[in-house]
């Protein structure tokens, strides 16, 4: 490790550090333009110059191109090396527009920052300043050009490390032009990092574009609840709204950046139809009355008869206080999931996974090869195929076993075939990897079990031999794993081939892609019963009170009629949540709740295991926008906070658990942890104050070895199998409360591959009926031969009445697909 000394500071740094980095580390700030820790240097803003003593390296140079080397000697404050860096910032201000009033970057400006300090205050170049038309690159980035001091970040995020080419630099010289050939919706659903690199102001946040300096807001660390990856964070917020969602730096999470589904889907809690005021029916009362009402409604049913449902979107706390209310109020115990489907495939997904096999999204980053069985990373976690990406651009092999039309931002192995062969395709491709290394007698037993031959199709059998013997050959392979649109089977069978891959390869890792923000604690609290739906309990008549919790059956069930008619039977309807729902609109008591960017601490468990801390960012409220127009606040005394009433979720339950009990609302609050320890011992780790740790165990007790009955090749059914899915934008729940999320919005399609379309006689880009009920759900049809032969893939989107066809998946009969 070389040893060097920096403005008189000695310092031990690894092999290949930069001097800008050794620097950094001693708190010595160089300053910096072009170089970004996650997109490395390139030496172009000739700003972090620094002068070298002694040693190996001479005079001035850039500190960000520099390696670190035995006996260097640095300085940072030799005139020459200052003097270099004032001449630097004046070049860059003789172009730069004075616009620092009016721009958005102004007081979190790199460029103002280092004008400043570096003394620079007079212009004396006395030509025409240069400048460019800007471009409108959609509804997140607003591009100013005029500001650009070329120092190449956005090119090398947008198209280097995020894998997009629609962005870029054009021309030469002086004249270099970041931005695309023509105007038009950036592709990247990563492009908000753009706002995050840019060291000037070239591309700002366009929703909150002019709504506040940085010192104007409220701002607070908070997290992504859009998916189960558990980005973190920052929030900002000006007269109790909402107002901006960037990226925080999380060195085993998200890195440095977040998806443009996490950064703008945050404005569901600024929504103007948000319930903010405790109702009985349609009617707002003062909260008191509110609580008496569900109260007294849920005191008049029996114990056995009150059904509890919480979901993967409620936090931590509020997930186990309702276990534990149940539980001191002898209800049956609370469900999490609507389908028991869903709940078995999570428990498996939570269950299995111990510290050697979980991985984190930085670790996958690492991964030498990388097996994704059904799952679409882009639509379903976006930040994971920015992950996958790293492990590529570093000669990392990736593989998915999916039939959708997957689209990653780098190239990979795409073994589209229909869900019932996922299994089969995994269990040849690890068997094959893993002749003649050694194994334990369980994974040996295991091993034999599994297929040997699969034959789909000598083009597939040979991209499996292939994909074989490079999994074989690797030392970090990792397992990911969808737990949506899959068969039961598969999550179970990708923990075994994941504890068989760790028997010869130490280094394997397992992935779980969950549906919900914290569907991992939902999984860990649920019951291990095998129950029924919620809608077939209600449906059975014995069910009096229904409970919702952060719950929207609407939502989560696809034949809407089918839930009201089941809501019907029930005598007492309550809803406690922050979103302007169906259930909400329907229920016979509402309480409003606050979302996890007010007034308490969140706690929420990421995909593999992460507890993690969202403190608020403000304390909520109406926004002064929805009461004054925008103008200035109203000249009113109150002695409260317009629409302060809600409060969080487990808050709430412990108001209703002390009205109907007659005990002290903390009791049901505490030492809530401790309990839940009682409940599962995982979660020992929630008793440490340290955040970051993981409720998983240490290892997994047991046989692990469990699924290789159920793996072996099943035919297709007659007729073509529909799937819908997810997509970045327009399906997940939250996001679709968001006016910023839903510009981000493409048209639906239904996808089918070519031979199916030859087949019926359709065509690309016409409009497609599928017969539901006598109605027609019409999507417009795109062609994909990069999907399995004998599917139709369709978005479960807002924009489709995609809940006529009542159900996830079926069979479509040829004479129910037509041409409208």
């Amino acid at each position: 490790m070389p040893k060097l000394i920096i403005d008189e500071q000695e310092i031990l740094v690894p092999e290949g550090t930069k001097v800008i980095e050794a620097a950094e580390r001693l708190g010595i700030m160089i300053p910096r333009f072009c170089y970004h820790p996650a997109l490395g240097s390139v030496g172009a803003c000739r700003v972090c110059a620094v002068k070298f003593v002694e040693g190996p390296h001479k005079g001035v140079d850039m500190s960000c191109m520099v390696e670190a080397k035995d006996g260097m000697v640095v300085s940072t404050t030799d005139e020459e090396a200052v003097r270099f860096r004032q001449y630097v910032i004046e070049w860059l201000m003789m172009n730069h527009p004075l616009d620092c009033p009016v721009c958005d970057e102004g007081g979190h400006c790199l460029l103002q920052d280092q004008t400043v300090s570096g003394g620079h205050g007079v212009r004396r170049y006395p030509g025409r300043k240069r400048t460019y038309l800007d471009q409108d690159l959609g509804p997140f980035v607003q591009h100013e050009m005029n500001r650009c001091i070329h120092c190449f970040r956005c090119q090398r995020f947008y198209q280097d490390f995020a894998g997009y080419r629609d962005l870029g630099v054009m021309q030469i010289g002086r004249r270099e032009y970041f931005g695309r050939a023509e105007s038009g919706r950036l592709e990247s659903p990563f492009s908000g990092n753009l706002i995050d690199v840019c060291p000037t102001g070239v591309y700002t946040d366009k929703p909150a574009r002019f709504k506040g300096r940085r010192w104007n807001f409220e701002r607070g660390p908070s997290l992504c609840i859009h998916c189960s990856l558990g980005c973190n964070t920052t929030g900002s917020a000006r007269y109790r709204e909402m107002l901006r969602q960037e990226a925080r730096f999380n060195e085993t999470v998200n890195g440095y950046f977040i998806c443009d589904r996490g950064r703008y889907g945050f404005d569901f809690a600024n929504h103007p139809d948000r319930p903010r005021r405790a109702r009985i029916g349609q009617r707002e009362v003062p909260w008191e009355e509110g609580i008496q009402a569900a109260v007294e409604r849920l005191g008049a049913i029996a114990p056995e008869e009150v059904l509890c449902v919480g979901s993967q979107r409620c936090t931590l706390e509020t997930q186990a206080s309702l276990k534990r209310m149940c539980r001191l109020l002898a209800w049956p115990d609370p469900r999490f999931f609507m389908e028991p489907a869903t709940q078995r495939k999570v428990k498996t997904a939570v269950t299995r996974l111990d510290e050697r096999l979980a991985v984190s999204m930085r670790q996958i980053e690492g991964a030498d090869f990388i097996l994704a069985l059904g799952a679409d990373p882009v639509n379903e976690a976006p930040m994971l195929a920015m992950a996958m990406r790293q492990a590529w651009r570093k000669g990392a092999d990736v593989a998915v076993v999916d039939p959708r039309p997957a689209l990653l931002p780098f190239p990979f192995s795409h073994l589209a075939v229909i869900p019932q062969q996922i299994d089969v395709c995994a269990a040849v491709l690890v068997r094959r990897a893993l002749g003649g290394k050694t194994l334990s007698p369980n994974g040996s037993r295991f091993f034999d079990s599994l297929p040997s031959t699969y034959n789909p199709g000598s083009d597939l059998q040979n991209r499996l031999e292939e994909l074989a013997q490079k999994l074989g050959r690797a030392q970090r392979p990792v397992l990911i794993c969808g737990t949506d649109r899959v068969r039961e089977s598969t999550p179970v069978l990708a923990a075994d081939l994941a504890a068989l891959l760790r028997e010869a390869i130490e280094g394997t890792g397992l992935f779980f892609v969950l549906p919900g923000p914290n569907a991992f604690g939902a999984g860990l609290l649920c019951s291990g019963e095998d129950q029924n739906s919620v809608l077939e309990a209600v449906e059975s008549g014995k069910v009096k009170a229904l409970v919702l919790v952060e719950q929207d059956p609407f939502w989560n069930w696809p034949d809407p009629l089918r839930v009201e008619q089941a809501l019907d039977k029930v005598n007492h309807l309550l809803v406690l949540d922050y979103l302007p729902s169906a259930s909400v609109r329907r229920a016979h008591v509402v309480l409003p709740t606050t979302t996890l960017f007010e007034r308490t601490v969140a706690t929420f468990v990421n995909q593999e295991g992460r507890v993690q801390k969202a403190p608020p960012v403000h304390r909520g409220g109406t926004p002064l926008s929805q009461i004054s127009g925008g103008n200035h606040p109203p000249r009113t005394f109150l002695n409260d906070i317009p629409g302060g009433d809600p409060k969080a979720a487990h808050d709430v339950l412990a108001e209703v658990y002390a009205a109907i009990s007659g005990r002290a609302p903390e009791e049901l609050l505490k030492d809530l942890w401790g309990w839940l320890k009682g409940e599962n011992p995982v979660f020992q780790a929630l008793l440490s104050s340290s955040e970051g740790t993981r409720l998983v165990p240490r290892e997994m007790a047991g046989d692990r070895f469990l699924s290789a009955e159920r793996v072996e090749p099943q035919p297709g059914k007659p007729g073509l199998e529909l799937v819908l899915v997810d997509w970045t934008f327009g399906t997940e729940e939250l996001s679709t409360y968001s006016r910023f999320a839903t510009q981000g919005e493409t048209s639906p399609k239904l996808f089918m591959h070519p031979d199916d379309a030859d087949r019926l006689g359709f065509a690309h880009a016409e409009k497609v009926g599928l017969r539901a009920d006598e109605q027609d759900v019409v999507f417009e049809l795109a062609l994909a031969s990069n999907m399995a032969a004998g599917m139709i893939i369709a978005p479960r989107h807002r924009q489709v009445e995609w809940r006529k066809l009542k159900q996830w998946s079926m069979i479509v009969p040829d004479d129910h697909i037509h041409k409208v």
